[in-house]
């Protein structure tokens, strides 16, 4: 159980130092204002038209970062510091969630599988450490029998929530190319503003690889315990 501590200590680190990464970057580029004068909400109603895309909403959201696309209501929820900012880093944001939009419309492949896997993991990813823990539990108290069955479906679901976070490195990894794409070739951004929108959302898509890895290290964990307990 101690490994299982260290390991998750890691993870809560790695992410935390790349969080604090991310936000100093957006902090840092919010300091770089747009020539064109261009707000966030603008942004995002611009690239919508340019992809002939009449049916998304452009809203504002309350809080830092809490940008996201909602497939169900088609709206693109920016949030406060990026809908009516001018500056390389609500561009980038704008662009990229504009960028799933998008994907959407174009029934790109990697967002419609996520999309089929949300209402699953919604319901096994608070339940899967309980339902392995349990098993365990039942397999120390009675042999393999039931409590190795438990524990096994944990796993599944637990692997659920592992697969949905792999599945979303090329939603996040295509937004983005999509949005810097857009902002080049329509020339939204300068040289040097486009630089600093590429490198926040590489900071961005960065928090996803680490929590994919972390997911990934954590089912590891619970599987050796798993396995390895039922070779005893």
């Amino acid at each position: 159980m101690m490994t299982y501590w260290i390991l998750i200590g890691g993870i809560a680190l790695v992410s935390w130092l790349v969080s604090n990464k991310l936000k100093s970057k957006f902090k840092h580029y919010s300091q770089v204002h747009l020539r064109n004068g261009m707000s966030g909400a603008e942004i995002a109603e611009k690239m919508l038209s340019d992809h002939g895309i009449r049916d998304v909403q452009v809203i504002s959201t309350p809080g830092m970062l809490t940008d996201h696309y909602n497939p169900t209501n088609k709206t693109v929820n920016l949030s406060e510091g990026v809908y009516n900012q001018r500056n390389a880093s609500a561009a980038a944001v704008a662009a990229h969630e504009v960028g799933h939009a998008v994907q959407h419309a174009q029934a790109y492949e990697w967002l419609t599988l996520r999309s089929k896997l949300v209402p699953i993991v919604s319901i096994t990813s608070s339940m899967s450490m309980w339902v392995v823990f349990g098993g365990l539990m039942l397999g120390a108290a009675a042999g393999v029998g039931l409590g190795y069955y438990v524990a096994v479906a944990g796993l599944v679901m637990m692997g659920m929530a592992t697969l949905f976070s792999f599945i979303t490195l090329p939603v996040e990894y295509d937004a983005s190319n999509r949005a810097l794409a857009w902002l080049k070739s329509k020339n939204i951004v300068t040289p040097e503003e486009y630089k600093g929108s590429e490198d926040a959302l590489k900071w961005a898509a960065r928090t996803y690889l680490v929590a994919a890895i972390g997911s990934l290290a954590t089912l590891a964990y619970w599987a050796l315990q798993v396995f390895g307990g039922s070779r005893d």
